[in-house]
């Protein structure tokens, strides 16, 4: 559901522009989509509820179609070497897990939306489909809270408080949506207790209301996104660390010919080394020779 503030450098979107011009959309995309739930659940308080509904709908799936999109260019950083997970913890507790839960918890409420759709249309004839709409609509926030619990769990080497604050301002307004959207759901669901409703009846008043609130947030949390991104791509080199020995550098390396090495292979090799008369210390760069002399 929410546009992932990555601490990575980069994401694999393409080469050079094209790389922005996805960021750009991506971005703009959630804030269209935050209009359209927003939109969505303040139509059901009109005579046309239905109308709502589809305007969920559409919002739902745009949402699903950019946290797949960001999914793949996470993966594209390491070639789709899922293996590589195993070496780089923040990797799949974020960068993967974060939009894959978010998109099963978009389904959730695109398919709980649907179905509600469904019997609007038919006269209420699918009435097999209510207890898992009220599941599914309790699921789909849960999802979405554990995905912004886990967006939280980011590590930053090295990075200034500007760009810290640029990425917090972008999870903590998902955060407080996903939780009133949780809360929406659970009181429309303790609320159906003892009584027999079909189709729209089946969301009351309360959970309307904190889906509009909880959508306003969202609004508010893709604005920041889309400042995060503009002050990230201006910025003259980020101010965000790379995080070092992670999958993409892994990845780098086994591009450049360059295996990674391994502590074992490192302590066989150094006799060796010293044998053959090479020195272990690093090269001094030109810059440090130039002031040395100085």
């Amino acid at each position: 559901m929410v546009k992932l503030a990555s601490a990575r450098e980069t994401r694999m979107y393409g080469p050079g522009l094209a790389r922005n011009r996805s960021e750009y959309m991506n971005a703009g995309l959630y804030v269209f989509a935050t209009i359209l739930l927003t939109g969505g659940f303040t139509a059901q308080l009109s005579s046309e509820p239905k109308s709502g509904l589809a305007l969920l709908l559409i919002g739902f799936l745009i949402l699903i179609i950019v946290n797949l999109h960001d999914l793949i260019a996470h993966l594209a950083g390491i070639n789709y070497r899922l293996a590589l997970m195993e070496f780089d913890i923040q990797l799949g507790l974020v960068e993967f897990a974060v939009p894959v839960v978010y998109s099963l918890g978009t389904i959730l409420f695109f398919l709980a939306t649907l179905f509600l759709f469904i019997q609007a249309e038919n006269g209420y004839g699918y009435f097999k489909l209510e207890r898992h709409v009220l599941s599914m609509l309790i699921a789909g926030p849960v999802l979405w809270l554990l995905g912004s619990i886990h967006n939280s769990c980011q590590i930053y080497e090295r990075a200034d408080g500007h760009v810290q604050i640029l990425q917090e301002s972008v999870h903590i307004p998902f955060l407080i949506s996903s939780v009133l959207f949780l809360i929406g759901a659970i009181i429309n669901s303790r609320e159906q207790i003892g009584y027999v409703h079909h189709g729209m009846e089946l969301v009351g008043s309360s959970w309307i209301w904190l889906g509009i609130f909880g959508s306003l947030i969202l609004f508010i949390g893709a604005l920041a996104n889309v400042i995060r991104v503009f002050k990230m791509q201006q910025l003259d080199g980020l101010r965000l660390e790379k995080l070092r020995g992670g999958a993409q550098e892994w990845l780098i390396q086994i591009r450049e010919g360059q295996m990674p090495l391994i502590a074992e292979e490192r302590r066989k090799r150094r006799p060796v080394d010293v044998e053959e008369g090479q020195s272990s210390t690093a090269p001094t760069p030109y810059k440090d020779v130039l002031v040395g002399q100085t």
